[in-house]
Parts: structure tokens; C-alpha cells; sequence
């Protein structure tokens, strides 16, 4: 619950305007369009229709979303839908969650190349697993998992890592028997961040070595190769952060764990508690400290800086499926896996027809957007259409 209805929409509306002015020659194209949309979500300047109840002729002002995948409005129906499309690929096993985290010097690079690093951790990451758990010395299998992008953490500030979920088995090399991880263990975590480093660190030397990476203010020294070497020589040795949870349950928990992390964006609104004298004020839990509840308060333009921090590159994927999961032979190999468990397919009925927004929400979410939230009794009929930018007219009076 939001007890003071605040919104970051609300902070971007205020302050955004002088933002810009201060920062026009740091903000990206995709930060000012990331702002831009957030600022427009749910407002005239997106258009909208106007509902009127058939039964009490109760009036409703609904404004389009702007669908931005930052926009702390517009991931709830889309989280959903994307869940429920993932209880086919549910198989009867454990899931573990492991976390690929970048270090801090390793983040500073990071953001002056987001898509270069982003998709050297996605690799780095994806061969690390597979090629730790086809080892027969650990597992022996082939196997399957989905990652997730996330780049941010509690105080949202920029911190790189990635969510991997992952069923505690896969299918041998022949294909003719499923092998499963020992009780409550996946694969040895020492393991993991000693290949996961070495991947890395490779891939990005490789990155360098290609003319693929920029570097500007307090990093730009590191564009000569002997600088470079020298910033990464003490992370080659270094500990990298690379943490296995402990397994949370078949499959039946897979989807509402699975929530918490798709979808997300830097900082939500039911987090931000207060915004006064150009202050905001929002939760966060240290982890530091037993996740610990705690109140940061922050300057409005720090806040927002932080906030655009994460906006990602045009059209980067931050959900990708690997192994089995992997989209060309999902089905296939989906289907394998469960034969070989002797388990069924999950049930999911899809549509004979696609769903109106307001079917799928009811569906996804068990509200309807159809019943009158006055009454209770009619439903909400659709009596006008307005373009961006123009107001409806006034709507009728409720005849209650």
C-alpha cells in the first residue's frame, strides 16, 4: 500500500523539467525518452477514453499507458502475461537461483558500454553454467535456465547482476536419461566464480583489444592497453561475487519467485514515501545489516540521475532462456525432459481468440476493469475516445 499515492511520475513532472536544463549534454536519447514517457503514462498528453456504467451511469477517465519497459506503471499486466506463458516450460524438479554479480570496477566500465559489457555478462554467464554443469565431475548434464538482467541495487545506484533460475537437473549427452543434482546442492559456487572470472575477463579483454569499448571522464587513461592491463590485473585475482541460493521448491514455486524478479525496474512506486523541498524520500533494505528496513532521502535531480542510471540500450533483450530453455528446441526438448520424469505437460488452455486488455486483466490479475467499482452491478461501456493531447468532453453525471 502507498499510503501518500506518490509516484516517481511525479518527481520526473516536477523536477524533470529543470533536469534537463542542467544535464542537457549527459542525458542520452534514451534517458530523455525514458523521462518522456514516464512523465506522459497515464495523463491527456497519451489520449484515453472515457466509460460510463450501464446500470448507475457512474463515469470513468481511463488514459493510455506509455508501455515503457522503465515505466514503474506498465510492467504489472505484462509480468503476468509473461508468467503465464511460462507455466508450459514447468518441469517436476527443484529450482535453484543463482546470482552472477559484476565488481564495482568492472560496473564503472559498464556503463560507459552498456551493451558491450551486458552481453559479455550474459555470455560469460550462460558458458559458465553450461559448461560447469556438463563436467561429469560436477553434474554431467545438459541443462537449462532463464537469466535475468538486473541493474541496480537497494539505494539504486548501478550494480550490474544477473538472476539465473535453474532446474536441478538436465538430460544426459545422449539424450536417453535425465540426471538430477545431488539433494539441496547445484554446483560448487568456488567453481563458478573462478570460471565465470576468467570468462569475463577474457571476453572483455577481447572487447578491448577489438576497439569495441569507450571510455570517458575519470576512466578515459583506460584507452591505452597498458592502463587497461593494469586496471584489471588485481580483478584477475580478486574474489568475484557469484552466489547460489538455496533451492525454493518445485515447480509450483517457480512462478511467484519468478515475479520478484522479471519485469522490474530500478525502484518502484509503492517504495518512495515522500517528495518535499525538492527531496524524495524512499525505502531500501540493507542487506548489509540482516535487510535491515531503512529510509534514504535523496535530492530530487540525485534521485533522478540514479533512476537513469539503468535505462538500457534500445532493443537490448534483459530476459533470455539458454540450454533447453532455449527458444529453437524448447518444445523438444521441454517435451524430453518430462518424458524421461514420466511427468505430463502442464495444463494451460490458451484463447481460441486473442483477449480484449480488459479479459486479460481480469484473467492475470482476478479484478475485472468490466463490473462498475460503484455499484457493483453494471458494467462499464465505452462512450467516448479521445486522441493525445485533447480533453473528453465532460462526462455525464452520475445518475445515482
Amino acid at each position: 500500500m502507498r499510503p501518500t499515492g506518490l509516484e516517481v511520475a511525479d518527481i520526473f513532472r516536477q523536477a524533470g523539467p529543470a533536469y534537463r536544463e542542467q544535464h542537457a549534454d549527459a542525458l542520452s536519447r534514451g534517458q530523455r525518452c525514458v523521462m518522456s514517457a514516464i512523465e506522459r503514462c497515464r495523463t491527456v498528453a497519451l489520449g484515453g477514453h472515457v466509460e460510463q456504467c450501464d446500470e448507475c451511469g457512474h463515469p470513468r477517465i481511463a488514459f493510455n499507458s506509455c508501455r515503457n519497459r522503465h515505466c514503474p506503471k506498465c510492467q504489472s499486466l505484462v509480468r503476468a502475461q509473461w508468467l503465464q506463458d511460462r507455466q508450459a516450460e514447468l518441469i517436476p524438479a527443484d529450482y535453484f537461483h543463482v546470482v552472477f554479480t559484476l565488481p564495482e570496477e568492472i560496473a564503472a566500465i559498464a556503463y560507459q558500454n552498456k551493451t558491450v559489457v551486458y552481453e559479455i555478462l550474459f555470455h560469460a554467464t550462460a558458458e559458465t553454467l553450461r559448461t560447469i554443469a556438463t563436467d561429469p565431475k560436477h553434474l554431467g548434464a545438459q541443462i537449462g535456465f532463464i537469466a535475468i538482467l538486473h541493474t541496480w541495487g537497494q539505494t539504486v545506484l548501478h550494480h550490474p547482476h544477473l538472476h539465473c533460475v535453474v532446474p536441478g537437473g538436465g538430460l544426459s549427452a545422449d539424450g536417453e536419461r535425465w540426471i538430477s543434482c545431488r539433494p539441496g546442492f547445484f554446483l560448487p559456487v568456488r567453481v563458478l566464480r573462478r570460471l565465470f572470472r576468467r570468462l569475463f575477463l577474457t571476453q572483455l579483454q577481447g572487447a578491448f583489444d577489438a576497439g569495441r569499448l569507450r571510455f570517458f571522464n575519470a576512466l578515459e587513461p583506460l584507452q591505452e592497453p597498458s592502463a587497461f592491463a593494469r586496471y584489471l590485473a588485481p580483478l584477475r585475482r580478486a574474489e568475484w561475487w557469484v552466489y547460489a541460493k538455496p533451492p525454493f521448491g518445485g515447480p509450483q514455486h517457480v512462478l511467484e519467485y519468478l515475479g520478484r524478479y522479471t519485469h522490474r525496474v530500478a525502484i518502484s512506486n509503492n517504495r518512495v514515501v515522500d517528495f518535499v523541498d525538492d527531496k524524495v524520500s524512499f525505502r531500501w533494505k540493507d542487506y548489509r545489516h540482516e535487510s535491515r528496513k531503512k529510509v534514504m532521502c535523496l535530492d530530487a535531480h540525485e534521485f533522478m540521475r540514479r533512476f537513469l542510471l539503468h535505462v538500457l540500450p534500445s532493443g537490448f533483450q534483459r530476459i533470455r532462456h539458454y540450454g533447453l530453455l532455449a527458444n529453437r528446441h524448447r518444445a523438444d526438448n521441454l517435451a524430453r525432459c518430462r518424458q524421461l520424469l514420466g511427468a505430463p505437460a502442464p495444463a494451460v488452455k490458451l484463447p481460441d481468440v486473442p483477449l480484449d486488455y480488459r479479459d486479460r486483466y481480469e484473467q492475470l490479475t482476478g479484478k475485472s476493469l468490466r463490473v462498475c467499482p460503484k455499484c457493483g452491478r453494471g458494467h462499464m461501456v465505452r462512450i467516448e475516445t479521445f486522441l493525445p493531447g485533447a480533453l473528453p468532453r465532460a462526462p455525464p453525471r452520475d445518475r445515482s
